[in-house]
């Protein structure tokens, strides 16, 4: 008897524009939400163009169910324009600032080295910590994390993915 399969769950990037309106964040989630989607990484800011903010989202799920999400999305009044830009050829960036223990001189020089090699960016310096910055490849955020949590991180926060295409095509909300 053969087994059946289930589907694969990709990690999918979807990049919204829509209209700066109050709530219209709230309803995109919701999608997401009523859908039984985890959004793993959710950023949001404003555009080149007034009134318009990109929304860059990162879903897990089946491509099929990812792809009914994203056309529903366009019955959302505020919504402009949806890509779901996983397949196509992107830059991915990720930040994240980090507070880290350093109370020995050698653990503050090895943090120090290890932002130079990261090219992370020290932002503050405290008797008993050091507060730096990363911008990158998710992989190398989570590699930076992975040497520096053997120091303790006491506080960290992070952008998730943001992205955008690659060359001279632009991907414009209008």
């Amino acid at each position: 008897m053969a087994t059946a399969t289930a589907p694969t769950q990709t990690l999918h990037t979807i990049v919204v524009y829509l209209e700066d309106e109050p709530g219209a964040l709230n309803r995109v989630v919701n999608l997401f939400r009523r859908r039984g989607y985890n959004i793993e990484s959710l950023s949001v800011g404003h555009t080149e163009e007034a009134n318009v903010s990109r929304m860059t989202l990162v879903v897990r799920g089946e491509d099929s169910t990812v792809e009914q999400c994203t056309k529903q999305l366009y019955k959302l009044l505020e919504v402009i324009k949806v890509t779901d830009v996983t397949d196509d050829s992107i830059i991915v960036r990720e930040m994240a600032i980090i507070k880290v223990t350093a109370d020995k001189p050698e653990s503050r020089a090895e943090i120090m080295q290890f932002s130079e090699i990261f090219k992370a960016r020290v932002l503050d310096v405290a008797a008993d910590a050091i507060t730096v910055e990363i911008t990158g490849p998710e992989e190398d955020v989570e590699r930076f994390f992975a040497l520096l949590r053997r120091y303790g991180i006491k506080e960290s926060v992070r952008t998730g993915r943001i992205a955008i295409s690659r060359g001279s095509v632009a991907n414009s909300a209008i």
